[in-house]
């Protein structure tokens, strides 16, 4: 599991007065992005990208201006070919699940910008 805290500035809240929609899927991306720069070795770094294919979100409660959410993120299963699910959960300052999604990724070659089968070596590094 990774985590990483986050605080809604001006900019992330919406008329409603709390986080916009839109925001809480950059924080998602920040999350899974900051975990692959904690695991992945420098090399895989330099010639991969996981690019988006698919969310799934449940809003449950939402934080206000100045308020702190943390988010934990992991992989709850192997890669499937090129593909996997990873859930990021964001628990406000009470410890409560206020959002939570399933997204599914895809891992491309830089090089050449097209869908590649995840080694298992890279699997691992999310493994347990």
């Amino acid at each position: 599991m990774h985590t990483r805290t986050f605080t809604a500035g001006p900019e992330h809240i919406d008329v409603l007065g709390h986080v916009n929609n839109a925001v809480w899927v950059q924080w998602m991306e920040a999350v899974a992005t900051s975990h692959w720069e904690a695991l992945a070795p420098a090399e895989w770094q330099e010639t991969h990208v996981w690019v988006v294919t698919r969310h799934e979100i449940d809003y449950r409660g939402n934080i206000a201006l100045g308020e702190n959410v943390t988010a934990e993120t992991f992989v709850p299963d192997p890669p499937r070919g090129a593909r996997f699910d990873r859930r990021v959960d964001f628990r406000n300052s009470a410890g409560k699940v206020i959002v939570s999604a399933l997204t599914q990724w895809v891992l491309i070659d830089k090089a050449s910008r097209r869908i590649q089968r995840v080694p298992a070596d890279m699997a691992a590094l999310f493994a347990g």
